[in-house]
C-alpha cells in the first residue's frame, strides 16, 4: 500500500486555509460568526496557521442539540474557526482515500449520491429480471454508527496510508476531545452527558466525521468486493445492500459481514437488517425501487408533508419569508423529480397555499 508523507504543510498552507474558508462559508456567509471571522479574515487565517504550525491547535467548544427526523440524533456543531480547519484537513486528506473507494459507495463522494445509488439498484433489478431465478436483497444497517466508531481502530486505518506524525497528531486532536465525549452505549440514546463514552464515537455534523466514516466503512466494502467477491453490493454510509438469487447465500453474507464488523471495526448490526424478495421493492436512500418505477418511501413522504405543513404555518404567522417558504417547496419538488410521484406532487401543490394572517399593530 502506498503511503503519504509531508502532508501537514499542505494543510496549513495559507492558500489551502483560504480555500477552506470559502468552502466553510458556503450558504452561511451572512451568519454572525461568519461575518465576524470575515471582518478580520487574514488575521484569523494566520492565527489558525500558527496554531497548526506550532501544534497548539485545540478544538473549540461544541454546541449540542437533537434532531428528531428521521430519528432522534445528537448533533454537535463546531465554531466557524474549527470548520475552516476541518475543511483544510478534508481538502488534503480526502482525495487520497477517495481514490481507493469502490464504485458502489455513494455517500459524501463527489459525483455520487442518493439518485446515483437508486439508479444503480434499478439497473441491477433490470438485469435480474432477465434471468429465470427469483432474486432477493439483503439490507444491513449499523447500530448507532457514528456514535460507535472506535477511535483506536480508525486511527490505525488512517495510519496505514498517512505516514506523517503531525497529520496523525491533528486527527488524534480532533477525534479524542478532552472536553467532549462523542460515544453512546448501544440501545436508546441517553440524554445524560455522564453516560457518554470517550473511546468511541464521531460527532455528527463534522466534515471530518463524514470523511472518517467512509474511510472506516471502506474496510467493509473491500472485504465484500475483494474477499467475498459479491457482485451486487453497495453502501450508502452505514446502509449496505446486497442482491442475490440465493436466500441461503444472503444469510451467509450477513453472518460473515456481521462477524467482520464485530471483530475488525467493533460495530454491530441493528434489528432493521432483513432479507426480502426484490419483487416487493427495495427501500434505500429514502426511495422504494422496483424494476419499472421508483417511489418515495412512505416515511419520507410523510416527513415531507409534515415539514411543508409546518412551513405553511410558520409563513402564516409571519415567522419566515415567502422566499424561504418557496425554497423549501422547491427542494422537495426536486426530490420528487427523481421518482414517479405525479399524484403526490399534485396533492402537495394543491394543498400548499401560502396565506399570511393579518396581525393587529
Amino acid at each position: 500500500m502506498k503511503t503519504y508523507k509531508n502532508l501537514y504543510e499542505k494543510i496549513y498552507d495559507f492558500e489551502n486555509l483560504y480555500q477552506a474558508y470559502l468552502c466553510a462559508r458556503k450558504c452561511k456567509r451572512y451568519r454572525d460568526e461568519v461575518l465576524a471571522f470575515t471582518a478580520n479574515l487574514e488575521a484569523n487565517l494566520i492565527s489558525i496557521q500558527n496554531d497548526l504550525i506550532w501544534q497548539t491547535y485545540r478544538v473549540g467548544h461544541y454546541r449540542e442539540f437533537y434532531v428528531y427526523e428521521p430519528k432522534k440524533r445528537l448533533i454537535m456543531a463546531l465554531p466557524f474557526r474549527d470548520r475552516v480547519v476541518q475543511w483544510a484537513v478534508f481538502r488534503v486528506i480526502n482525495p487520497i482515500f477517495a481514490r481507493g473507494y469502490i464504485s458502489d459507495s455513494y455517500a459524501s463522494i463527489d459525483g455520487r449520491g442518493t439518485q446515483s445509488a437508486v439508479k444503480k439498484i434499478q439497473y441491477w433489478l433490470k438485469l435480474a429480471q432477465k434471468r429465470p431465478q427469483k432474486y432477493y436483497y439483503l439490507k444491513m444497517d449499523v447500530a448507532k454508527f457514528f456514535y460507535r466508531i472506535s477511535h483506536e481502530a480508525i486511527l490505525k486505518i488512517i495510519l496505514r496510508k498517512i505516514a506523517d506524525p503531525k497529520v496523525m497528531w491533528l486527527f488524534d486532536t480532533i477525534i479524542n476531545s478532552e472536553d467532549t465525549a462523542f460515544g453512546l452505549p448501544l440501545g436508546k440514546i441517553p440524554v445524560a452527558e455522564s453516560t457518554r463514552l470517550y473511546d468511541v464515537g464521531m460527532p455528527i455534523g463534522n466534515l471530518t466525521s463524514q470523511m472518517m466514516a467512509n474511510i472506516y466503512m471502506n474496510e467493509v466494502d473491500q472485504y465484500c468486493k475483494r474477499k467475498l467477491r459479491i457482485r451486487c453490493y453497495m453502501r450508502y454510509m452505514d446502509d449496505m445492500l446486497i442482491l442475490s438469487e440465493s436466500k441461503e447465500r444472503l444469510h451467509e453474507y450477513k453472518r460473515l459481514v456481521e462477524q467482520f464488523l464485530n471483530e475488525k471495526l467493533k460495530l454491530e448490526l441493528n434489528n432493521k437488517t432483513a432479507i426480502r424478495p426484490c419483487s416487493l421493492g427495495i427501500e434505500f436512500c429514502g426511495y422504494r425501487v422496483w424494476v419499472d418505477h421508483i417511489k418515495l418511501r412512505k416515511s419520507t413522504a410523510l416527513r415531507m408533508k409534515r415539514r411543508l405543513n409546518h412551513v405553511r404555518e410558520q409563513y402564516s404567522k409571519g415567522k419566515i419569508s415567502l422566499e424561504k417558504a418557496n425554497e423549501v417547496l422547491t427542494s422537495y419538488l426536486g426530490l420528487m423529480s427523481h421518482c414517479d410521484s405525479y399524484r403526490l406532487k399534485s396533492k402537495i401543490l394543491k394543498d400548499y397555499v401560502l396565506v399570511q394572517k393579518e396581525h393587529p399593530d
